[in-house]
C-alpha cells in the first residue's frame, strides 16, 4: 500500500477470528475514495497471490462484521478546521459543524442505500455489535450512528453506518450532501445520547435493503441533493438485488428445510 502512495495510520486484529481493522491517514475526499478502492483491489489481489481469500461482506458471519467507519471534517479557504468552534460554544463545535451534523442526522435514514448497499449489509445491525442501530449522536460514543471525536484542529465525526462492502464515492456523496443539507436549511443538533444509543428511544436505521430503497426513493432530501435520474437509477440498483436475491434458494433454507419439511 506504501508503494501505491497510501499511508497506513495503524493495523490491528479485530472482534471475529482473522478480522483486521486498517486506518488510512486522512486526505481530501475524492483522494480518500481513490485510495479505499485501490486498497481493497490491491488486498484481494495480495491474498489470491498467497493462495488466500479475503473478505469486505459486511456479515460474513453470525459474530461481529465488517465495518467502514468514515471520518470527515471541513476545512475553509485558509486550511483551518471550520468545524471547530470556541472554548464558549457547545462541545467546542462550530456553528457550521453542529448544522453540518444536524444534517447527517436528518438523512440518515433516506441515505442508508449509498451506505449500506447490499443484501447482506443490513446483517451488521445488531444491537451491541459495533454496528449502530440508533440514529443518534454522541460525544466519542461507539454505540451511536455518529460519534464526534478530536478537539480543536483535530475536531471531526464519523458515521459508523457503513460497512466493509461500501462504494466509497457513494458513502462521501452522502455525507457531504447531508452536511449541506443541514447548513442549507440551519438545521438544529439535538442533544447528545449520553448512554447506551441500542437501548435509548431514537429511530431505528433502515434494517433491510428493501426498506432503505423506499426511503430513498420517495426522499426529499435525496432528489433535490441528487436529482430525479440518480435517485430512480440507485432505486433501481436496489430492485435488481432484490429481485435476485428473492429468486434465490439459500443454504440457510436448504439446511432447514431439505430433510424437515
Amino acid at each position: 500500500m506504501a508503494g501505491a502512495g497510501l499511508t497506513v495510520e495503524s493495523a490491528k486484529g479485530e472482534c471475529n477470528p482473522g478480522q483486521h481493522e486498517i486506518a488510512f491517514r486522512y486526505d481530501e475526499a475524492l483522494v480518500t475514495c481513490d485510495q479505499h478502492a485501490v486498497y481493497k483491489t490491491g488486498a484481494k489481489e495480495i491474498a489470491a497471490q498467497e493462495g488466500m481469500s479475503i473478505t469486505f461482506m459486511a456479515k460474513y458471519n453470525e459474530r461481529e462484521g465488517n465495518s467502514c467507519h468514515i471520518h470527515l471534517s471541513l476545512t475553509d479557504a485558509g486550511g483551518n478546521n471550520a468545524m471547530a468552534g470556541s472554548s464558549d460554544d457547545p462541545g467546542g463545535m462550530s456553528e457550521v459543524m453542529r448544522h453540518f451534523l444536524a444534517g447527517q442526522l436528518a438523512a440518515l435514514r433516506d441515505f442508508s442505500l449509498l451506505y449500506a448497499p447490499n443484501i447482506n449489509s443490513y446483517k451488521r445491525f445488531q444491537p451491541g455489535s459495533f454496528a449502530p442501530t440508533a440514529v443518534a449522536w454522541g460525544q466519542d460514543n461507539r454505540t451511536c450512528a455518529l460519534r464526534v471525536v478530536g478537539h480543536g484542529r483535530s475536531l471531526r465525526f464519523e458515521n459508523r453506518l457503513p460497512g466493509g462492502d461500501v462504494n466509497p464515492y457513494l458513502a462521501v456523496a452522502g455525507l457531504v450532501a447531508a452536511g449541506l443539507h443541514g447548513i442549507e436549511q440551519k438545521l438544529e443538533l439535538p442533544d447528545p445520547c449520553p448512554g447506551n444509543a441500542y437501548t435509548a428511544d431514537f429511530a431505528h436505521v433502515p434494517t433491510t435493503l428493501r426498506e432503505a430503497a423506499e426511503l430513498w426513493e420517495n426522499s426529499p432530501i435525496a432528489k433535490a441533493a441528487f436529482g430525479d435520474e440518480v435517485v430512480a437509477h440507485y432505486r433501481n440498483m436496489a430492485r435488481v438485488e432484490l429481485d435476485a436475491f428473492d429468486a434465490a434458494v439459500t443454504d440457510w433454507e436448504l439446511r432447514r428445510s431439505f430433510e424437515r419439511l
